[in-house]
């Protein structure tokens, strides 16, 4: 992926700075009068027709055909994530974790970032390892991880697994952006729950999981199938009609064949009365999906 960790550019940076010379250079190209000046001064809409300029081309053009209209929403029956005290009291019964230091970070959270709908707990790095404390390989650790919650779900609802015996490494692998974004969120969360900010794929319905990563903002990455199953065991309401927006897990790649080509994404949908975990190729658009993504706060 092209995008950085980088914070957001303002007009004192040096891009930023570019855009005012465009600017710049044509106000003065126009060679107003002094009247002129005052009426284009005074003219209300400004501020609009740059917002919408920065806005129309602020995204690649990569994949850009990979998008179709969609009206799809969220089940009636979630309103939106649960207090955040609650969902971290939940983590901490469901994997046995620590709460203390979560808690005590959600004293003080910080403004939510735009695009995001709410704050969701779920488990760290740190609490994974520690719930796994004979495997080293961070890779095989996040499988372990996954299948511990596909059988947690399994136990709590009905659930039907297309990938079945197939949640390992030559499979599946979390991508580098979310990672580092992860990585980057608990440098200031220390403990065994983490606080992250997300949206569930309505900001991105009807995209292919590739061109939703091109039309990422700069503190914005996909979340993984591990994040995803945690909000589905903490929110189960979220999963109740087969009419729904369903969820492409984009911060997570997997490969069909097991050959190294990763090039499909899973996906966690409701259908005929259960939860289901599936897979779909990157470039596959359809309006009953959109893919979850995680913010970081700037």
């Amino acid at each position: 992926m092209s995008k950085t960790l980088a914070p957001s550019v303002t007009t004192r940076d040096k891009k930023g700075l570019k855009f005012m010379s465009v600017v710049d250079a044509a106000y003065n190209k126009a060679g107003l009068s002094e009247d002129e000046a005052q009426r284009v001064n005074d003219t209300p809409g400004l501020g609009n027709l740059v917002s919408k300029f920065i806005a129309d081309s602020r995204f690649s053009d990569k994949y850009k055909n990979e998008e179709t209209e969609s009206s799809c929403v969220y089940p009636s029956t979630y309103k939106g994530p649960k207090p955040i005290e609650q969902q971290i009291a939940a983590i901490a019964e469901i994997y046995g974790l620590d709460p203390t230091q979560a808690l005590e970070y959600v004293k003080n959270l910080p403004a939510l970032p735009e695009g995001a709908e709410g704050w969701f707990a779920v488990p760290s790095d740190e609490a994974i390892a520690k719930l796994f404390p004979d495997i080293a390989d961070k890779a095989e650790l996040y499988c372990a991880m996954l299948r511990l919650i596909i059988s947690k779900i399994a136990a709590s609802r009905k659930f039907y697994n297309y990938r079945e015996g197939e949640i390992d490494t030559r499979h599946l692998r979390q991508i580098q952006r979310t990672a580092e974004m992860l990585a980057k969120a608990a440098e200031t969360q220390p403990g065994d729950i983490l606080i992250i900010a997300a949206q569930l794929g309505l900001r991105h319905r009807g995209r292919s999981v590739r061109r939703a990563r091109e039309c990422f903002v700069a503190n914005e990455f996909g979340l993984c199938p591990v994040i995803v199953g945690t909000i589905a065991l903490t929110h189960p309401e979220r999963f109740t009609n087969s009419s729904e927006l369903d969820v492409d897990c984009a911060g997570g790649e997997w490969s069909w064949s097991a050959d190294g080509v990763f090039d499909y994404a899973l996906l966690l949908f409701f259908y005929d009365g259960e939860v289901r975990l599936g897979t779909r190729g990157l470039e596959s658009v359809d309006q009953d999906f959109g893919s979850a993504s995680g913010f970081l706060s700037q």
